[in-house]
């Protein structure tokens, strides 16, 4: 692996930066800027449309199914500058998620079905894997699917389904036999979420806003062709799944961002008459997570690059998440400081997203900061707890 960009690649850095100039408007960026969760969906899906027609909307994904065939350096030259623009965040759910499992376990009528309104933003999608007793330990998962003719009858709860309120479709983990096995009863089922017997409750979260969701499921009737691949096999797609979830919830591109943030709010905020950016102490602080913004950067380049020829990619995956969902709260933690008394107000939606009225107590930087820190408090568990992450790590990569 070469640790610089080639010409090749600076070009296309140029190339990504001039189409990010020519649509993105003003406004989609101050509201993508503010961190708040969940974010704006009509800009989220307009995004989508707009990346869709350009062709890439989802460039991580095999050209046959309408990816772009660019590098793992061109992909992630793309995720940087896109977050550093202020572009809406894509849904991973979908994109990240769900895709690669359909384009690669899927049947050809999954794939020719939901493929491509996900690629054009027009579907989003709910996951369903954790229980109120199934979380980290999803091998002990209740939700059950049981035939009936031509379709499943399924019961149960779903809980933690991230903006379960927007979405049109789901993927569900579900119970389709018993076995001395655990993971070997478990299979993957698409619901319609406007399928009839499906409520999706939000849950109030300590930020003021319902990014999850909990989804009862009650005598929901799925046609049998909506099981993804072999009955009872899904614990190897859903760790598949998860080996992509891990590794994008390093959300690098994030970080960098989130470093620019940083930079903004303390060249503006003033200590002792004088801009915070010039204070040595804070300098020091902001100098060491840029260092550790660094290492995870080539860390994820490389994990992206290689083969896991020396380490399973789960294990690499759960390394990658447990230092990029820590890095996240350092840094959020680091902005609200930058802050100052400023980030006693936490605003709600609506507030964060309306246009700025020039009050100086109120900076435009100011939206969205301590409600992002308040959300990030959950990174550490979401996608796996990072004590389950050092459990994966120590078995996979080390054999204990």
């Amino acid at each position: 692996m070469e640790l610089y960009m080639t010409a090749e690649d600076e070009a296309f850095r140029d190339e990504v930066r001039a189409f990010l100039r020519e649509n993105l408007n003003e406004d989609v960026i101050r509201r993508s800027n503010t961190g708040m969760h969940p974010p704006n969906e009509d800009d989220r899906r307009w995004w989508n449309r707009m990346l869709a027609e350009k062709g890439w909307a989802a460039s991580h994904w095999p050209a046959e199914y309408g990816g772009t065939g660019w590098s793992h350096v061109q992909h992630h030259i793309f995720e940087l500058e896109c977050r550093l623009a202020g572009a809406p965040e894509l849904r991973w759910q979908g994109l990240r998620l769900i895709g690669p499992v359909l384009y690669t376990f899927g049947s050809e009528a999954q794939k020719s079905r939901y493929l491509p309104p996900i690629l054009k933003g027009e579907e989003m999608w709910a996951q369903g894997f954790s229980e109120p007793g199934a979380g980290s330990d999803l091998a002990s998962l209740k939700t059950s699917a049981v035939i009936d003719g031509d379709d499943y009858i399924i019961n149960g709860q779903k809980l933690w389904t991230t903006e379960g309120q927007y979405c049109e479709q789901g993927f569900f983990l579900v119970r389709t036999e018993n076995s001395d096995r655990p993971q070997k009863g478990i299979s993957m089922i698409i619901i319609d979420m406007k399928s009839p017997g499906v409520t999706v409750r939000q849950i109030p979260m300590i930020n003021g806003e319902g990014s999850t969701c909990e989804v009862f499921l009650d005598n929901v009737r799925v046609p049998r062709e909506n099981l993804i691949g072999e009955p009872g096999s899904a614990w190897v797609y859903a760790k598949f799944l998860l080996s992509n979830e891990r590794t994008s919830s390093a959300d690098i591109h994030k970080a960098r961002a989130d470093l620019e943030r940083i930079r903004n709010i303390a060249a503006h905020e003033l200590k002792d008459g004088k801009p915070l950016l010039g204070d040595a102490g804070f300098r020091r602080k902001l100098a060491a997570l840029r260092i550790e913004v660094d290492a995870l950067e080539w860390s994820v380049l490389r994990v992206m690059h290689e083969a896991p020829s020396r380490h399973p990619i789960s294990a690499c995956a759960s390394v990658l998440k447990i230092r990029g969902s820590s890095l996240q709260q350092k840094l959020t933690e680091l902005m609200v400081e930058a802050l100052g008394q400023r980030s006693l107000r936490v605003y709600r939606r609506d507030e964060a997203y309306a246009q700025p009225d020039g009050n100086p107590l109120w900076p435009a930087y100011t939206p969205g900061v301590t409600a992002d820190l308040m959300y990030l408090r959950s990174c550490t568990i979401y996608g796996g707890a990072m004590e389950v992450q050092k459990n994966i790590i120590a078995k996979l990569a080390f054999g204990f």
